[in-house]
């Protein structure tokens, strides 16, 4: 399993945005650091102000805090939030595309099922909070955006 590039943009901008605490952090920020282009990180930030995990404020003195603490955001939580597609195999597609000649016969499907199930679960075992407990090395590493 992978997970998206857009999910990995995710986590990374809300690690910078819970890395600058109440000072608002800016697109162009979160593009330099990381290196990456705006447009993507405006795509991100708009998918999680919709998850109300980012508050995003527009103009002069604008720019994205976190929408809630940072303890309380779940890295699950955040990857639900932005995966758009869970299935490991065609067997585990929901959207009606799989075309296996032996779906609903094999139990690979239920398989899949619970190791995507249990991947997500260790995930809801932590929090953004967790990602910040090596906050001095991160900001070392992120210095020109922090």
């Amino acid at each position: 399993m992978q997970l998206s590039q857009f999910t990995d943009f995710a986590l990374r901008t809300l690690i910078l945005t819970a890395l600058n605490g109440q000072r608002r952090t800016t697109i162009d920020e979160v593009a330099t650091a990381y290196g990456i282009s705006k447009e993507h990180v405006r795509k991100v930030v708009h998918q999680l102000s919709k998850l109300g995990l980012l508050e995003a404020t527009r103009g002069r003195g604008g720019g994205i805090r976190l929408g809630m603490p940072a303890d309380r955001i779940l890295i699950g939580d955040v990857v639900r939030g932005t995966e758009t597609n869970f299935a490991i195999a065609e067997c585990h597609r929901h959207d009606g595309t799989g075309h296996c000649p032996i779906d609903g016969a094999c139990r690979l499907t239920g398989i899949l099922r619970g190791a995507a199930d249990a991947f997500l679960s260790e995930l809801d075992r932590y929090t953004l909070a967790d990602i910040l407990a090596n906050r001095p090395a991160l900001l070392m590493r992120l210095a020109p955006a922090a």
